[in-house]
Formats: structure tokens, C-alpha cells, sequence
């Protein structure tokens, strides 16, 4: 086995990877709550509890704790996604105690008192001001309200100018006492790392309350419905078109991989080529695929003036049909499996990434695979893999949505 697993008394897992050729540390304690598991009237609170988790404790002030992983020559941060919450720190390994000590100070003592609420406030509205101001972020926000208009899981990670406003020392309480439980804690290492001794770490100081892994309702995305358009007099039109797709322990998902990477995946990419190379009708093409506990998403997305996002818009159809219809080459194929095994293992040389691979996956009942495993995954797909999996994922009705200078009927015509 490439790591270590621990599951303590009280319901907390530890999960480490030992890298002997390194002097640092990863490390990132986990929750398995994100915008998925919020209420409708607090939309946004796992995103403002990372926040507030760096506002002070009983015995740390904001300033301290940050200070304290400066001198150091610590990395200090925290990440909030649809599915999980983290709080990250990489450092030298002999300060790995500390490291670990106020971290779990921030997670579990944290007060959240109303005059830190009141001034996070501003800040996360700023924050969401940003986003709004960036259209290229902005659309893929739209892109998921039309996948799931009925989950959370669709809705900003940020919340919005409704709910945000709100949110106060006890509305941050009872979050925190219905979700930062045991059970969704999930403390990830690697690098420098005994496994045991950080075991012995978390047991000393995670007074965490006790409580099982929260359920979850199921996100089901639609593959049809009306177009999202937020219409606004931008320079470019941006576009997200795709679907629903796979979940993340799907055995399909490598085939989704290596599709995924000959439509948009990288420079040499169909779509790279067709509409930037040949056509020069856009600076960003790709296309992406996000997988989830229980659903998924695939999504080209594109940028480009408005007069020419019909033409743009068109020529992604084509590229997905031509691959309906035709398949894909074996050249293709081999080049794109080449190039996702020089990316993982490029990726898995960071401390950081494999530390993100062992929480994620244990946060969001993924499967963790050893780099043999993945290796083999990759290689065991085909031609007809490919060319099912893309008749089964994108060959449904697709969804679109738009940020540009449109009218609704201007998209509905667009997404056919």
C-alpha cells in the first residue's frame, strides 16, 4: 500500500503518504462539507467558515496565528469547494507538531465572534463582487445552476448577496456544530511524515465533537432544459456548454479522461486546433471534466466576440458529433493516454498534490489507486471505450449557458 490509514476511536481519519526524498510536509485537515450541503438561507457558510476559522481563538488572535506560520517559512491557506472544506499548511517536517497544533486551535476553538463576522462580511461580498466582474469565472457559475437548478450543488461556492449578509456568530455556531463532527474529518500528510507520530498529533489535539459522516441528498443534473443567460454588454461572449456526467468512482471515468483530452484537453486538442489554430476565433477553448460523490460535469468552454459565438458554438457541436459519428483515431488515443500519464506523474511529485489526492478522495468516498493502478486504468482503454463513453456522457442533450450582449432567443436558437 503507497499510504498509511488510521481510523481513530472517535471517528477521524488519518491518511499519510511517506516521500523519503523530501524535507517538507503537507498536511491539510478535511471536512466533508461544501456548497452541497448548504440550507437555500445559508448559502455560501462553508466558504465564510473557512474565513473565520483564521479570526482568532481563545488564545490565538488572527495576527498571531498567522505570524506564528510566517516565522516559520510556513505555507498557510485554506481551499472550499461543492464537496469539501480544507485548511492547509506545508512546512519543514521538524515543525510539523506546530503545524498541526494550530491548525486544530483554528478548526476546533475558533470563536467566531460577531465583530470578526461583521468585518468577513465585506470581505466575502467583495469577493463575490470580483467574481461578478469576471465573466470567464462568472459563466461556469451559470453553468452549474443549469445542470442542477434543484440541488445546492448548483448553486456559487461564494453564496450571494442575500444570504451572505446574514450570516453572524450564530448562524456560524450551529453550522459548525452540525458539520465539524469526526466523522467528517479527515487529517491528509505527505511528504517527510511518520505516520504514527502524527496520529499520536491528532489524538492530542483534535477535541473535535464526536458524530458520524453527514448524508448527503443526491444531486441528479439534467442533460436538458432552457439555455442560462445572464445578458450583459461584455467585450467577449463567454459560453460553458455540456452536461451532466459520470460520479467519481465510475468505472468509466478514465475513458472520460482521454475523451475529454483529445476534444479540449491541451494544445493539440480538436478544438484547440478547429477554433483557435485554423480559425483564430478564440484565445481560450478547452473543455473539462469535474466528478462529484454522486454526479459529474462535462464542459467545453470557450471565449470569443459576441458576433462570433454562433459560429463558435457551431463548431463545438460539429467536433462532438464528428466524434459520435466517426470515433476516435488510435493515434489519438495513444497520444492523449501519453499525455494524462505524464501529467499525473508530473502532479505527483508536488507534496501538496498528493496530500489533495489522499483527502479528496477520502472526504468524497473516491478510490485511491496507486500510480501502477492509475497507469493501468489509463492503458486498458479503447477505441470503443472512448467512443461509448462519449455516445453515453455527450451524446444527450446538451445544456448552454451564455454571459454576453444576447437575448434569450439568441441563445435558445444557439443551443439548437
Amino acid at each position: 500500500m503507497f499510504y498509511r490509514e488510521s481510523v481513530l476511536d472517535n471517528g477521524i481519519t488519518v491518511l499519510t503518504e511517506s516521500m523519503d526524498t523530501v524535507r517538507s510536509v503537507a498536511l491539510a485537515i478535511w471536512f466533508a462539507v461544501g456548497s452541497r450541503d448548504e440550507n437555500p438561507d445559508e448559502a455560501g457558510m462553508s466558504h465564510f467558515m473557512e474565513h473565520m476559522m483564521f479570526k482568532g481563538t481563545p488564545t490565538r488572535s488572527a495576527a498571531t496565528i498567522s505570524e506564528t506560520f510566517d516565522r516559520l517559512g510556513a505555507d498557510l491557506n485554506a481551499f472550499t469547494s461543492k464537496e469539501y472544506t480544507g485548511y492547509y499548511s506545508r512546512v519543514i517536517d521538524q515543525h510539523l507538531p506546530v503545524a498541526v497544533e494550530v491548525l486544530s486551535d483554528m478548526v476546533v476553538n475558533a470563536t467566531l465572534t460577531d465583530e470578526a463576522c461583521a468585518k468577513e462580511r465585506e470581505v466575502v461580498i467583495e469577493e463575490i463582487a470580483r467574481l461578478e466582474d469576471t465573466p470567464d469565472d462568472r459563466v461556469h457559475e451559470l453553468f452549474a445552476r443549469a445542470l442542477w437548478p434543484d440541488h445546492p450543488i448548483g448553486l456559487p461556492v461564494l453564496g450571494n448577496h442575500d444570504t451572505v449578509p446574514r450570516f453572524g456568530h450564530e448562524a456560524c455556531m450551529t453550522f459548525r456544530q452540525r458539520h465539524y463532527l469526526t466523522g467528517n474529518c479527515v487529517v491528509a500528510a505527505a511528504g517527510s511524515v511518520d505516520h504514527d507520530a502524527l496520529v499520536e498529533l491528532v489524538q492530542a489535539r483534535f477535541n473535535l465533537p464526536t458524530g458520524p459522516r453527514s448524508d448527503r441528498p443526491i444531486a441528479e443534473g439534467r442533460r436538458e432544459g432552457t439555455p442560462e443567460l445572464l445578458s450583459k454588454d461584455t467585450e467577449q461572449a463567454h459560453i460553458c456548454y455540456g452536461v451532466s456526467c459520470l460520479d467519481a468512482r465510475h468505472p468509466d471515468r478514465f475513458a472520460l479522461a482521454v475523451l475529454d483530452n483529445i476534444l479540449g484537453g491541451g494544445m493539440s486538442s480538436r478544438l484547440f486546433q478547429e477554433i483557435r489554430e485554423k480559425k483564430g476565433l478564440a484565445y481560450a477553448i478547452y473543455s473539462f471534466h469535474a466528478l462529484y460523490q454522486d454526479t459529474g460535469q462535462f464542459t467545453v468552454y470557450a471565449g470569443t466576440r459576441p458576433e462570433n459565438a454562433e459560429q463558435v458554438v457551431t463548431l463545438i457541436q460539429a467536433e462532438i458529433d464528428r466524434i459520435l459519428e466517426n470515433g476516435i483515431t488510435q493515434e489519438e488515443l495513444s497520444r492523449a493516454k501519453e499525455s494524462l500519464k505524464g501529467n499525473l506523474v508530473l502532479g505527483l511529485e508536488s507534496t501538496r498534490n498528493r496530500m489533495v489526492r489522499l483527502g479528496k478522495n477520502a472526504v468524497t468516498g473516491g478510490e485511491l489507486l496507486s500510480m501502477d493502478e492509475l497507469v493501468d486504468r489509463i492503458d486498458a482503454v479503447s477505441v470503443e471505450d472512448v467512443r461509448r463513453v462519449a455516445t453515453e456522457v455527450i451524446g444527450t442533450e446538451r445544456v448552454l449557458a451564455m454571459i454576453g450582449p444576447f437575448t434569450q432567443d439568441d441563445v435558445a436558437r444557439l443551443a439548437g
